[in-house]
């Protein structure tokens, strides 16, 4: 029986990380507004900044379908020389969503978190912040999140 479980975890790896290869899959699920990630927020600022940063038309790099503004050179060359360390989790959707209801919910992005060297949005309204409910809840939503994303990037 142990067996078959390792089985079964492994090849549901193997599949989200294939899915997740596939540059037309990622273009499909990523949150991409005019084809930009992020809104065209500068993925690195987040960083190196600690905060959100507009990117410009300038700026601009395509990673695997997928694509970013920079606010400097200087971060788009660190988001090309390591993208998976600066994209961000889930797709660029709601993280919160993401481990609450596996939903693709839309983000402010100016709302977000570093955890773990990892880049978390959130949706945010003047009635509904949702890194708060994510920080009340973060150990179980961030399990529940990486479950619901591994679905929607077998497909």
């Amino acid at each position: 029986m142990k067996t078959l479980i390792i089985l079964f975890f492994t090849l549901t790896l193997a599949n989200s990380l294939l899915a997740q290869s596939n540059p037309a899959v990622r273009k499909q699920q990523f949150n991409l507004d005019n084809g930009l990630a992020i809104q065209g927020y500068d993925p690195v600022a987040y960083f190196t900044q600690n905060k959100a940063v507009k990117g410009s038309a300038a700026n601009t790099f395509t990673y695997k379908n997928v694509t970013y503004r920079f606010s400097t050179p200087a971060n788009l060359k660190a988001f090309q020389e390591n993208p998976d360390k600066y994209e961000p989790q889930y797709g660029g959707w709601c993280a919160y969503a993401m481990g609450a209801a596996g939903e693709k919910v839309e983000i402010d992005p100016e709302t977000f978190k570093i955890k773990d060297g990892k880049l978390f949005l959130f949706y945010h309204t003047f009635i509904n912040n949702t890194l708060t409910k994510w920080n009340k809840d973060e150990t179980n939503l961030h399990k529940k999140a990486d479950a619901s994303w591994t679905k929607f990037t077998q497909s």
